[in-house]
């Protein structure tokens, strides 16, 4: 008897291909896999019918995702800044984090976060010999959802400079500068000096650039700083804390900013710094972080 199995492939019309691929992947040993490349499948076909997609718009995308993937290189992750200004990050950020549990929201890895920070002691500065900004003093205290310290949690933190770049954009910047990996003491407190950060574009120089410009949208995030804290018997929480007064609170490029990841900014000209040095102005941050049962992960560098 002919074998004819080969016609279960052919396609009549646009309606028809889209069961005609599902059956082809049907055979996927991975059942996770399966399902979720079946329904990536399903809701791009429906997309190219719903928006009736052109030849020509359909090589433009292909272009588009070309030149993202031109674009990464080791120190700039245009795949993941993609992914942040169109919202894909975030929201897979609070699916998978913000519950009834009252732990911490997160937010996005972000594409600057790099391994190995320096290992710093509680109350040191992660701030370079010489790099300039009002000094702020951070205060962080990692619980978990009954609000029971956690001791020898490690704490990895970066932000951008006060004139919003961070140190592998700014060739005046030392290597790792505004940087740091702290360890929670007995009672779970860690502390550290930097400097106030500032809010900043994100990098406009690619593809993505080019989209925002399109869509008429600023390029600008909030003043934060990143934190990724990991502790055994815990999920990894991947978040930011956001300056209460920062000028692009509520318009984050990348939808990143969640109400309860706002800390208060507090400035203080008392002359009493928790640094003999310092004698002016100061700024003062204390925020809680609260992390859920779990296990605990190190996220990948999307940089070098």
């Amino acid at each position: 008897m002919t074998d004819l199995s080969y016609l279960d492939s052919i396609v009549d019309d646009a309606g028809s291909i889209t069961e005609v691929v599902l059956a082809a992947m049907s055979r996927t040993d991975d059942a996770r896999l399966k399902q979720i490349i079946d329904a990536l499948v399903r809701h791009a076909h429906a997309f190219f019918r719903e928006v009736q997609l052109t030849d020509r718009e359909f090589e433009q995308g292909i272009e588009f995702v070309k030149a993202i993937g031109q674009a990464t290189v080791d120190n700039h992750n245009e795949v993941v800044l993609c992914a942040d200004v169109l919202g894909f990050s975030t929201l897979v950020t609070l699916l998978n984090t913000v519950d009834k549990t009252n732990r911490t929201p997160g937010a996005l890895l972000g594409p600057f976060y790099r391994g190995n920070s320096p290992d710093y002691g509680n109350g040191e500065s992660i701030v370079a010999e010489g790099s300039p900004g009002a000094p702020l003093f951070v205060r962080g205290h990692v619980v978990d959802s009954a609000r029971r310290p956690i001791a020898n949690a490690r704490v990895d933190v970066w932000q951008a400079s006060p004139v919003g770049l961070y140190e592998n954009q700014d060739p005046d910047q030392p290597d790792m500068n505004l940087r740091g990996s702290f360890r929670t003491d007995a009672h779970g407190y860690f502390r550290f000096r930097s400097v106030r950060p500032a809010g900043y574009p994100v990098p406009t120089h690619g593809p993505v650039g080019a989209l925002l410009a399109k869509q008429h949208r600023h390029p600008y995030r909030p003043a934060h700083i990143h934190f990724v804290v990991v502790a055994e018997g815990h999920e990894t929480l991947v978040s930011q804390v956001f300056a209460d007064d920062s000028e692009y609170l509520g318009s984050d490029v990348v939808f990143g900013v969640n109400r309860s990841l706002v800390g208060k900014f507090a400035m203080h000209d008392d002359g009493r710094a928790p640094d003999a040095d310092v004698t002016g102005p100061y700024y003062t941050l204390e925020y809680d972080f609260v992390l859920a049962e779990g296990t605990s992960t190190c996220p990948t560098p999307p940089i070098k």
